[in-house]
């Protein structure tokens, strides 16, 4: 057996099995084919060559194993693998962290323009950081940019700071264990705030897969309208803003409630060439007077 034919195997069982995706892929050949170039150590670099690899015995007995938790357990594959991908770069994940899945990467490579000017953006601070991924791929693209990132769970601070480790970044990103704003210093100032907090509402939480449950419900539960988390984002934002400073914020499915709870804010919904809704962005004008 060659790696083509593991792949087409193991698509063809997950395929039969029902699973829910988007967890850094979206259909059963593509997760197939991550699972096998991962757990082989195979390189993405000439994916014909890695296709004609030979498969040992071994070595299908443990993609087959893994495939098998996937199957059985509804396991996410970043999960089976501690690997996820984001805005072009590589991050280790668990089940303390939600599984990189934003579509801020594509703002993220476009340097938010045309709301930022790259070389004025010199303090950037992510909320609900998670793994960290966010703030380390803003890190990259605003290499001038001291970048606070915060989160509420420490267990989730521990996974982002084996990645702010592995990029070699602790000297650009500072660790903030935080409720949102409650814990920053009232003097910090940034050019841009992002959050991709919790944001799911009790309606989805009910219904969602039983991949999403492997997941830390902190990082997704946000009260039965799914608005608890984005409150507290609004209400304070402004204070933290440079003047020339803009909030982006991830609601997905509660973009339509945040609208009728705040009917006179002016909302910017940004549009994703490679998919993905449910983001807004605000300057520091529009949040004044909240």
């Amino acid at each position: 057996m060659n790696v083509e034919h593991l792949i087409r195997e193991i698509a063809e069982r997950f395929e039969q099995s029902n699973l829910s995706y988007g967890h850094g892929t979206d259909n059963p050949l593509d997760e197939a084919a991550w699972l096998v170039f991962s757990t082989l150590q195979l390189s993405y670099k000439d994916v014909q060559a890695a296709y004609a690899t030979k498969v040992y015995d071994e070595q299908e007995s443990a993609v087959s194993a893994l495939a098998s938790r996937r199957i059985n357990e509804r396991v996410p594959v970043a999960y089976l693998l501690k690997q996820a991908f984001f805005a072009g770069h590589e991050f280790y994940v668990d089940d303390r962290v939600l599984v990189p899945r934003s579509p801020f990467a594509e703002l993220i490579d476009l340097q938010f323009s045309p709301w930022l000017i790259a070389g004025n953006v010199n303090a950037v601070v992510d909320l609900g950081t998670g793994s960290g991924c966010i703030a380390i791929a803003i890190a990259y693209v605003f290499p001038n940019a001291r970048v606070d990132a915060v989160d509420i769970s420490p267990e989730a601070l521990q996974v982002a700071a084996i990645n702010i480790d592995q990029h070699d970044l602790a000297d650009r990103i500072e660790l903030i264990q935080s409720d949102f704003f409650i814990g920053l210093d009232e003097g910090r100032q940034y050019d841009l705030i992002v959050s991709n907090p919790p944001y799911v509402n009790q309606d989805d939480i009910d219904t969602m897969p039983s991949e999403y449950r492997h997941e830390p419900k902190l990082g997704l539960e946000a009260g039965g309208d799914g608005l608890e988390s984005i409150h507290k984002i609004l209400q304070d934002a402004s204070r933290f803003l440079t003047d020339n400073g803009i909030l982006v914020c991830e609601v997905g499915n509660s973009q339509q409630a945040l609208e009728v709870a705040y009917p006179d804010l002016a909302f910017v919904w940004l549009e994703f060439s490679a998919g993905g809704a449910g983001v807004f962005l605000l300057t520091k004008y529009d949040l004044e007077g909240l």
